[in-house]
């Protein structure tokens, strides 16, 4: 039988989320306890005001403990008063242009906030596997137009995306040192550019692109032509979860890096990805120029995501088009005074239906 489609189970599953009160933490939270798994969190408050942890109470769904992963007693106190089998990593200072601003804090959350979550792992005899979450960014970005595979070097120009590429240099000497010997599965996922509803993290597109259509003001874009894997928040996710059944299974193979990005077509340039959330938002939504200069961004970033579709059986289910819709609609929705819980929660059971 096909271990991908063995029978799996997330009732009753103990599973500890780092940086669950961010944007991607708090739909991987709600999706989890959907799924009947018992979710704790490690996290600092949430990045943003609003936020959808606190808009769709997803504290009253997990075991929260407010505690920064630069905090190596903090980190390991809670895994030992959870117990976790699972440890999903997700925590991070997740932002190029504030990296730049912040070096010295950047690298203390995304390396040694890392070996924090590592080393609190291996010493709770509990875990059976953990999933760091990093970045499309962590590759040496050579701007070439093919996608990057997980053999590519790691690199990063800027202090986030280099501190994303020490964390895998941090994970793989972690799976090579202690993990592997322990019968401890651990694996990273390269994801970036994710888009959904209940985003208002700064610094980010599709945030303040809303937020400014919200307002009736033009957008002003940095890069508009910086090509970018877009996908909807949902699809990242759902690979994490279909890698974290594999480890749990106990699939050695499984222990490793992966990416998770959309299809070919759906790469798109800054500028028409804008152009088409104007056209679906309507209201004479309108875009400009930023002027003035900007630290350095990639201009190109691709992924190839052969590994996963063929070892996980895993693919992209939204195209770019259903991704932008789902998110202003989600945005539409919570204008309008609908529940940001059940609004996250019947697109994560739409998304569920198409597999």
């Amino acid at each position: 039988m096909n271990r991908a489609a063995m029978p799996f189970s997330w009732a009753g599953r103990r599973v500890l989320l780092t940086g669950h009160t961010g944007f991607k933490g708090s739909w991987l939270a709600l999706w989890l306890q959907r799924l009947g798994a018992q979710v704790s969190g490690v996290a600092l408050p949430p990045p943003s005001e609003p936020s959808l942890f606190e808009l769709a109470r997803v504290r009253e769904l997990v075991s929260h403990h407010e505690a920064d992963i630069r905090d190596l007693a903090a980190v390991h106190a809670a895994l030992q008063t959870e117990q976790p089998e699972l440890v999903i990593h997700m925590a991070a200072q997740s932002l190029v242009r504030p990296s730049y601003d912040d070096p010295v804090g950047t690298y203390a959350t995304n390396v040694m906030g890392t070996v924090h979550v590592l080393e609190a792992a291996r010493l709770q005899p509990t875990v059976k596997a953990v999933l760091v979450i990093t970045t499309d960014k962590c590759y040496e970005n050579r701007e070439w137009p093919w996608g990057y595979r997980e053999t590519d070097p790691m690199g990063g120009h800027d202090p986030y995306s280099n501190s994303k590429g020490c964390a895998e240099l941090v994970c793989s000497a972690y799976r090579a040192s202690f993990m592997a010997a322990q019968g401890v599965a651990l694996a990273t996922a390269r994801a970036g550019n994710v888009i959904g509803g209940g985003d208002w993290a700064r610094d980010r597109l599709v945030p303040d692109v809303l937020a400014a259509f919200g307002r009736g003001e033009p957008v002003q874009l940095r890069h508009p032509q910086a090509v970018r894997p877009w996908q909807h928040v949902l699809e990242p996710l759902n690979g994490y979860l279909m890698l974290a059944q594999r480890l749990l299974a106990g699939d050695a193979d499984a222990a490793q890096a992966w990416n998770f990005g959309p299809r070919d077509d759906d790469a798109r340039p800054v500028g028409d990805v804008v152009d088409e959330l104007a056209r679906r938002w309507g209201d004479d939504a309108r875009t400009a120029q930023q002027p003035g200069d900007h630290p350095h961004e990639a201009n190109w970033l691709k992924l190839d995501t052969s590994l996963a579709r063929q070892r996980l059986a895993w693919r992209p289910r939204l195209d770019l088009g259903r991704a932008l819709q789902l998110t202003v609609d989600w945005h539409r929705g919570w204008l309008a005074g609908a529940d940001a819980r059940a609004l996250t929660l019947e697109q994560i059971a739409s998304y569920e239906a198409l597999a």
